[in-house]
């Protein structure tokens, strides 16, 4: 599977002058500063699209981190305690990109002015008892977790994505 885009809102005006110019036309009144005003409210919509979209409930979720804060990179966690992918589409970054990646890992590139943030989202898998868990964030928190860990522990959420929009 290729790298597949959920919602970003780094967008390109050249990608949708066209649409733009057809909607808003100079001869009304409309420059092009109006037009890619647009451009990112009508984008900042399809947030909202992609939320209702992803409204599917999981076993759990466990957002893994690689931020880039002021005072240099440092590993994260956080879990989306509704479980629900949908809850995943929310960022305090300045610019963010959703995607499922070509081995069906659901991610999040984020950048703010600090650096640049690079989040894996799994799945717990079925039957994981609490202490598990515990010992999961354990690893992460001391930066002790391998892939090995993620896989024994969570599973991808790509695939249940992939079958929202037929990929």
């Amino acid at each position: 599977m290729k790298e597949r885009t959920i919602w970003t809102n780094i967008l390109d005006y050249e990608d949708w002058k066209a649409d733009l110019e057809s909607e808003y036309p100079d001869e009304e009144g409309y420059d092009e500063e109006f037009r890619v005003d647009a451009m990112y409210e009508i984008n900042d919509d399809y947030l909202d699209d992609e939320r209702r979209n992803l409204n599917i409930k999981t076993n759990g979720i466990i957002a893994l981190g690689d931020l880039g804060l002021w005072y240099g990179r440092r590993t994260g966690y956080k879990e989306i305690k509704s479980g629900n992918i949908a809850d995943c589409l929310y960022s305090d970054c300045d610019y963010v990109k959703w995607y499922v990646d070509r081995y069906k890992n659901f991610r999040m590139t984020g950048h703010h002015h600090d650096g640049t943030n690079y989040i894996l989202y799994r799945e717990w898998k079925d039957g994981i008892t609490e202490e598990q868990k515990e010992n999961f964030l354990d690893k992460v928190f001391y930066g002790k977790l391998s892939k090995n860990d993620i896989s024994r522990y969570t599973q991808s959420l790509g695939k249940k994505i992939a079958e929202v929009y037929g990929w």
